[in-house]
């Protein structure tokens, strides 16, 4: 049960805001701070501590907020559900979703106010990151498009570096919306998109789901929520946003334009290089009253966590199809949360780890090394990866190597190569991949690869410990 159906109110930004305020987990910073790097700086040195709220940022009437969705435990609160039971809740929102219901245009909180003429550099308050970035980008953004051919729709979060007064550069990756870019390309059109600012957790969580082309992520945040999201249409076009959102840029990529887009800071912690991309052309803006703002700090916990948890929940799912001994999978935050995947096994056969390996690797491309553990190695804690890596893995029979794979763009490992001049598209994020079986044999003898437990060692030591003993003890260590 999600924590939007324990109330009469839909869970939304403003919401999870204010129960993060009343629980000591959200600051106000002084107004006044700059949107140029102050911003970042601040939310990254409270990142997965506290939620940072930034009134008159440069003196901007929006207020920005960062770092809502920093911590594991926070994204499984929204959900109304255990930490360890976040994954499970996840799938079964992905395999149920829930239609939306829709709410007349013009009638929902997100269009309470219109622009018809914008300038995108200072209607809001965009900040700009890190150091290299060649300008201020808005990285919360979710970007709504319907397939031109079935009018179904996507939602994916993209990055959008804002050129112009009404003109920005998009980086799209080879997914849906770019499937339903090309599909509208194909007709000789531009393809209408909402980028929509300022959704609460849940909503944010399902834009990342990894599902099939023509499966709207909106209906998984309907799930997620445990009823149906409420939506609405946008004012120049037949795309449906979230009703209560904060903010809505309604726009269309154009067919033909290219504007040059980076370089930007991006989760691996390396930037992206600059080149042409394409172009969101920027009609009307529409907002709530008094509106928030919402950035993400890139390669930051919320960043990191927002894809990190549906990449989780897709591939222990796609393990479980093959390898019902699969227990629980982790994507390690010294990994970008994208590229380290470690797994827990119950292994049953020799040689099935290698299995698990081959089948990771297929379940997403990001997917870079594969550690396989045994149950009694906690995943979530690289500490004890590390030492089953070191005690049950030998590199000559356990380790598994494949070249020339599928991998990141993003990963700046995989242009070594090619050198520095121009990558050919279809070399871009050619990566080798690394699986490590680091189980125990499934028979041995004696207690060589028993772990050592102390009896007891779980228990609360405070009806132990001797207070006010320790001036006593300082006389004795005095002699």
């Amino acid at each position: 049960m999600s924590m939007a159906s324990d109330s009469r109110a839909p869970l939304t930004m403003r919401s999870w805001l204010d129960r993060l305020a009343k629980t000591d987990r959200l600051v106000v910073a002084r107004p006044g701070v700059a949107l140029k790097h102050q911003v970042a700086a601040i939310g990254k040195h409270l990142d997965a501590s506290k939620a940072v709220f930034f009134p008159q940022p440069d003196g901007h009437s929006i207020p920005v907020v960062t770092g809502f969705m920093s911590r594991r435990e926070w994204i499984a609160e929204a959900m109304g559900v255990d930490n360890s039971e976040l994954l499970q809740a996840y799938r079964k929102a992905v395999e149920n979703p829930l239609p939306w219901d829709e709410v007349a245009a013009g009638s929902a909180p997100c269009q309470a106010v219109v622009h018809r003429e914008v300038d995108m550099r200072t209607l809001l308050p965009i900040p700009t990151h890190s150091e290299h970035d060649s300008g201020p980008y808005i990285t919360a953004g979710l970007i709504i498009a319907r397939n031109p051919d079935t009018g179904i729709q996507n939602v994916s979060i993209i990055r959008i570096q804002v050129n112009s007064k009404n003109r920005m550069a998009v980086l799209m990756l080879p997914r849906h919306t770019w499937a339903f870019y090309q599909a509208a390309v194909k007709r000789g059109e531009s393809l209408p998109v909402a980028v929509v600012i300022g959704v609460d957790p849940l909503t944010l969580l399902a834009s990342q789901a990894i599902v099939p082309l023509n499966v709207d992520e909106l209906g998984i945040a309907g799930a997620l929520h445990g009823a149906p999201l409420r939506v609405t249409k946008c004012l120049t076009s037949e795309v449906r946003v979230p009703a209560d959102a904060e903010i809505v840029i309604e726009g269309r990529i154009l067919v033909e334009d290219r504007e040059m887009e980076g370089p930007f800071g991006e989760f691996p912690k390396y930037y992206s290089s600059a080149e042409m991309r394409e172009v969101i052309h920027v009609d009307t803006v529409t907002h709530r009253q008094n509106p928030i703002y919402h950035t993400v700090v890139p390669a930051e916990m919320e960043h990191l966590l927002m894809g990190a948890i549906p990449r989780e929940a897709t591939l222990l799912a796609h393990l479980q199809r093959s390898f019902p001994g699969v227990r629980d999978v982790h994507l390690s935050v010294g990994g970008t949360c994208r590229y380290h995947l470690y797994v827990k096994l119950h292994k049953q056969r020799e040689g099935e780890p290698k299995n698990v390996i081959m089948g990771a690797f297929a379940g997403h491309y990001d997917v870079k090394h594969v550690v396989v553990v045994d149950e009694d190695v906690d995943v979530h804690d690289p500490k004890q990866v590390e030492w089953a890596i070191a005690t049950r893995f030998q590199a000559d029979r356990d380790l598994l190597v494949v070249s020339g794979a599928q991998g990141s763009i993003l990963d700046p490992s995989t242009t070594v190569a090619f050198g520095s001049e121009d990558i050919p598209q279809e070399l871009q994020g050619i990566s080798a991949k690394m699986g490590l079986d680091a189980t125990r044999p499934v028979k041995y003898s004696g207690h060589v690869f028993t772990k050592v437990k102390i009896p007891g060692e779980d228990l609360d030591p405070t009806p132990f410990l001797q207070e006010g003993a320790i001036e006593s003890t300082r006389r004795f260590l005095a002699g």
